[in-house]
């Protein structure tokens, strides 16, 4: 599993609480919904990093 590194977020109010929100409705922590949401903003945005295994096949 890749590192995690922890990080200061300033984030409009009115988002949080959507945020919050939609995470208990994924039964997911605040955090955990942050997580997935930019997981799949990368992914969409094709700007995923390259898992260390892809790295090797790609040489």
């Amino acid at each position: 599993m890749a590192k995690k590194k922890a990080f200061a977020l300033r984030i409009n109010e009115d988002m949080l609480k959507a945020v919050e929100k939609w995470a208990a409705d994924e039964f997911r922590s605040t955090n955990g919904q942050l997580e997935w949401m930019l997981n799949k903003c990368l992914k969409d945005a094709n700007r995923l990093p390259k898992k260390k295994d892809e790295k090797k096949e790609d040489k």
